[in-house]
């Protein structure tokens, strides 16, 4: 399977490429997709880092794999096709986004313009079976996306981390707190948002920490 991915990510990863577990994870990969239903389409794979090059990131939003209902995943974590409804973890980041920008939310589900601006929207499992959540976990992606976060933080300054939820929160291990600014708080799923998502002011605190250091703000 040919890696389509933006020539300055192809760049700064090319030493993941040649190892032994991007190796093996590529082949299970285009054998998952040979025999299941296997999302995103194989096309919409590097989504997050074709929309958003490497020198272009401003905020990583971290999220764990794609959807597993057929329509909704699309290579970008939490986004989905325009065309599409939007699943219940995306209702609430917008539903916060509203109350902590005062403004209306957006009628599509589609990020695209998030990640056109800088908001790196990276899951830390790439791909997974129709149906079926987690289904590629543990197969390398985890080991590909931990050396991508590594990457930013080692190469990039003054970057925002929104890590929402455990397994997010899990990855600041990979991130200089003294370079970028790490965002917490639950997940915005149903279940959880509740916690400390909902009033989290993640948007705002962002476009201040931004404007702190001479960059331009995200529109959300």
């Amino acid at each position: 399977m040919k890696i389509a991915i933006e020539e300055s990510w192809e760049k700064a990863l090319h030493e993941e490429f040649d190892k032994a577990y991007f190796i093996n994870l590529i082949s299970f990969v285009e054998e998952e997709y040979s025999k299941f239903h296997i999302l995103p389409q194989k096309e919409d794979l590097f989504n997050a880092f074709n929309h958003c090059p490497f020198e272009n990131v401003k905020v990583v939003i971290l999220g764990q794999d794609p959807y597993p209902t057929p329509g909704q995943a699309c290579g970008l974590a939490f986004s989905v096709p325009s065309i599409t409804p939007q699943p219940p973890s995306l209702r609430n980041i917008f539903k916060e986004l509203e109350k902590d920008l005062n403004k209306t939310a957006p009628v599509s589900g589609c990020l695209d313009k998030w990640a056109n601006q800088g908001v790196f929207l990276l899951n830390s499992i790439l791909t997974v079976r129709s149906g079926h959540p987690q289904s590629h976990r543990k197969k390398g992606w985890e080991t590909f996306t931990d050396a991508t976060i590594k990457k930013l933080s080692e190469q990039r300054e003054h970057l925002v981390f929104m890590l929402w939820g455990k397994y997010a929160q899990s990855k600041a291990k990979l991130i200089d707190k003294h370079t970028h600014l790490i965002l917490t708080a639950s997940h915005p799923s149903p279940r959880s948002a509740h916690r400390s998502f909902f009033g989290c002011r993640h948007f705002s605190q962002t476009n201040e920490y931004l404007k702190s250091h001479h960059l331009a703000e995200i529109d959300w």
